[in-house]
Formats: structure tokens, C-alpha cells, sequence
């Protein structure tokens, strides 16, 4: 039984996820015996409450207390296992269409589950789990909220003491999701005017889909230029993600992101930057300026990098949207993100592409793409002649990472990765080059293939989706 993806479970409520399975995996995870107690937070979603009620139940059913947060952000999921030495659960779909949710387990140190845990919790879903006797049930708590607030305090200190230059607005987009309390109240903690978008808690997300994409994103500029903001923040759903935009250039590419939270990093201390296999040049180029080394980690699985080799040996680890700082804790945390980069704007009193600016934080020409096919059979197909057409299609490589996916890389730099989405029935292409005319040149030749590909088979694309 196939339940985890590239982060978690995600499947459509309904369909394939019911509050029956999500009691069995409740059950599953039990039988861990990872901890006796556990903290659950959850996401705006309309199933998000009932899918609580059932895995709550799972997990009392194998003698797991069961202390419920409320609507929260899934880092505090993270944060609340460790804090408390307990399984840590969020209930989300994180960025996925409103018709999906699922899960986010967190084991006592607070790491996302390993591939290890996960093929467990699937074997026993699928096998069964017997509970346990009545008389070793679990116990329920509600009104543990205060957990919240726990986690802003400590984040505030963590972020740390610093002299303030300057009271911006800062822009933040809620997406109508988890963080409508806690993000604006930490900007202005830290001495930004926060400016909120979407900051109304809803399900349905109304406005705008919860993955902060370039192509989503982008179609507001108008509206969020208006104020003249310092910066633009974008969480998805559950607030792990935070896209960035700038008020006269837009988007801001998820590697440059990267980038300055590796400048910070290794400003204060040097070591090892851990980062998803779809970043670019920019990455390595501060890093190895900063006499830092890069090492290029599963998409989703960052964090297993981090448990292997011991959080004191990798100083950040990143992929695009999302951020683990090991010593503030082992989640992907978008609050934390918030926080850095208010607390630069505000102490370095300009707005944040400035910044990036004068550290020499600068963005190659790239492209994002995901397709989706009618037949969903149809990925397979593409994905498999996609895969063996980049041996010779734009050149030779002179490098392969064949981790997740296949990164085909080339004597120009230029590069180009495909892989199949771990959350929805995607393929996924990611390129970038030194100059516009190669990166146009690739997108160009690749789609074409694709197209051939899907004609020949008889199928049709429906959607292509950029950034």
C-alpha cells in the first residue's frame, strides 16, 4: 500500500483518504511505540477536523494520549513533538488543491518520518493493527492552544535581539490557511507593519491556490504594489512554504532564497548546506564564496540528511520554498523564514532584493514547469522517453544526478532535471542556464518532445503550470 509521497501523505478525501484509514494509520503509527503521547495540529481544510477525529481515534486505540492543538501551522507540529518528546501530526494537504488532504508525522526529535518509518506505517495499515485493552487506552486533551504561543515565544528569541532601522510594511498572503494568527503577529513582533492578504481562515482557499507558484502569485502584483511594501511574503497552505516577491521585480527564485539563508548561515559559523536536487548555480556560488560545500539531498527527504550525519555537522538544509535551520529544530519551518527575513529588512533598514544585492545574490535565467496528463497513465510514458531523449536531446551531459529523478547537467552549466511529483500526477521539469537563449532554447526542445510524445499516445495535456 502506496500512502507517502515526496512529504507526507496526500490523497484525495474521499476517493482514496476517508477518517476510517485515517483511523488504521493512526493505529499503524501507535504500534511504533515511538512515545506514549502525542500533539496534533491542523490546517483550514474542510476535512481537516474530521480526519483529526479519526486518526485521534487510531492513536488512542493503541494507547497514544492524544493532545489536540488546533488549527495551527505545521511547524508547530515539528516543534511540539520535540519540545514535548512526542509524535507531532499536522493535518494538511500542505500546498495541494482543496479536495486533498492528509498528514505530516513527526517523529520525538522532531524530524519529519523517515522513508524507513513510512514503508512501516504502510505495512501495517495494510496488514492491521490490533488495538490495545481497554484498560491501556489513551487519554484526550483538548485546548492545548497554548502550545501556539509557546512556539512564537521561543522563535522570537531564537530570531534574537537586534537594532531596528526602520518600521516597513511587510506584505504577507496568508492563502487563507494555518499561519492567519501567527505570522503578522511575528512581523510586527519584530518591528514590521504587516499588511495581510487572504488572512481569512477558509478551506475552499478563495482567492488563490494555496501553492505559492510564481504563475499564482504574480497575478496579484497590482494589488500587492500598491502599499510599496519592503517585501512580499506568500505561504501555502499549512504555512511550511514561503515564496518571496518584490513590488517592481516580482518573483524572486526559490535558489536565490536559499542563497541568503546561506549567507546567514555561514556568516556566523562554517559547514556543510544541504539542499533539494532542483537548486541552481546561485546556491553554490555563495557558498563556496562563504568557504562553505554544497550537497545536493532527495527532494522532500532533506531532512533524513540531516539525521544521518547528526544536525551539527549541516548548518541549514533547503529546497525550494522551504527551510531547516538544525539548530533552531529539524522541521521545515516558513515562520522561521518569515522571521529572518523581517528581522534583516528591519535591522538593515532596506527592502529585501537590496539586500540580496549587496551580498551578490544574483538569478540565473530558469523555468519551473509541471504537466499534467489525460490519461494520468500517460506520466509513466512521458516520463520514461523524457528521461531517455536527455541523454542526447540538448547535448551531452557531463554529469548525472540520478537521486530523484534524473539531473541532467551540461559543459555550458546549464542543467535540467525531470521527475515525477511524490503528491500529484505530475511530471515536473526544472532547467536553468547562464543566458536567457539557452534556457528558451531547452524549455523549447523539451516541450516539443513532450508533445510529440503525448500525440503519439493519443492522450492530451491539461495543464501546464509555471514556477
Amino acid at each position: 500500500m502506496n500512502l507517502f509521497g515526496t512529504a507526507g501523505i496526500r490523497l484525495k478525501y474521499g476517493l482514496e483518504l476517508d477518517s476510517i484509514l485515517a483511523y488504521k494509520i493512526g493505529l499503524a503509527v501507535s504500534s511504533l511505540k515511538l512515545s506514549r503521547e502525542s500533539y496534533i495540529v491542523y490546517d483550514t481544510r474542510t476535512t481537516s477536523e474530521i480526519l483529526t477525529l479519526g486518526l485521534s481515534a487510531g492513536l488512542l486505540s493503541g494507547g497514544v494520549d492524544v493532545n489536540i492543538i488546533g488549527l495551527a501551522p505545521t511547524p508547530v507540529a515539528g516543534y511540539s513533538a520535540r519540545k514535548y518528546r512526542a509524535i507531532g501530526v499536522s493535518v494538511t494537504a500542505s500546498h495541494n488543491p482543496p479536495e486533498y488532504n492528509g498528514f505530516k508525522l513527526y517523529d520525538p526529535e522532531g524530524y519529519e518520518f523517515t522513508r524507513a518509518l513510512e514503508k512501516i506505517v504502510e505495512e501495517r495499515v495494510e496488514k492491521g493493527v490490533e488495538p490495545v485493552e481497554w484498560n491501556c487506552v489513551g487519554k484526550l486533551f483538548l485546548g492545548r492552544e497554548h502550545v501556539i504561543y509557546e512556539y512564537l515565544n521561543d522563535l522570537v528569541e531564537y530570531i534574537g535581539d537586534f537594532k531596528k532601522q526602520w518600521n516597513p510594511i511587510i506584505v504577507i498572503d496568508i492563502a487563507n490557511g494555518a499561519a492567519y494568527k501567527l505570522s503578522p503577529e511575528l512581523i510586527r513582533i519584530l518591528g514590521g507593519k504587516p499588511l495581510t492578504i487572504n488572512a481569512y481562515p477558509s478551506g475552499f482557499f478563495p482567492i488563490r491556490k494555496p501553492e505559492p507558484r510564481k504563475d499564482v502569485l504574480e497575478n496579484y502584483m497590482n494589488l500587492y504594489r500598491e502599499v510599496k511594501p519592503a517585501v512580499i511574503l506568500a505561504h501555502d497552505g499549512d504555512a511550511d512554504r514561503v515564496a518571496v516577491l518584490d513590488p517592481v521585480r516580482g518573483f524572486v527564485k526559490q535558489d536565490c532564497i536559499i542563497a541568503f539563508y546561506a549567507y546567514l548561515a555561514l556568516s556566523n559559523r562554517k559547514g556543510r548546506v544541504v539542499v533539494s536536487i532542483d537548486t541552481g548555480r546561485v546556491v553554490d556560488d555563495i557558498v563556496e564564496k562563504m568557504n562553505g560545500t554544497v550537497e545536493r539531498y532527495v527532494l522532500g527527504k532533506i531532512h533524513e540528511r540531516i539525521k544521518e550525519t547528526g544536525s551539527e555537522n549541516i548548518i541549514i538544509a533547503a529546497e525550494p520554498w522551504k527551510l531547516i535551520d538544525p539548530q533552531w529544530g529539524p522541521w521545515v519551518d516558513g515562520l522561521l523564514q518569515v522571521g529572518l527575513i523581517t528581522r534583516e529588512i528591519v535591522s538593515r533598514g532596506k527592502p529585501f532584493v537590496k539586500i540580496l544585492e549587496d551580498i551578490g545574490i544574483r538569478e540565473y535565467p530558469w523555468d519551473r514547469r509541471s504537466y499534467s496528463f489525460k490519461p494520468d497513465s500517460l506520466r509513466e510514458i512521458v516520463y520514461n522517453e523524457i528521461v531517455e531523449d536527455l541523454k542526447s536531446i540538448l547535448g551531452e551531459p557531463v554529469n548525472v544526478i540520478d537521486i530523484d529523478g534524473y539531473r541532467y547537467e551540461y559543459s555550458d552549466y546549464s542543467w535540467i532535471l525531470v521527475r515525477k511529483s511524490g503528491t500529484e500526477p505530475k511530471i515536473r521539469l526544472y532547467s536553468e542556464a547562464l543566458s536567457s537563449d539557452r534556457l528558451r532554447e531547452m524549455v523549447s526542445i523539451i516541450d516539443r518532445r513532450i508533445r510529440e510524445i503525448v500525440k503519439k499516445q493519443g492522450g492530451e495535456i491539461i495543464e501546464i503550470t509555471i514556477g
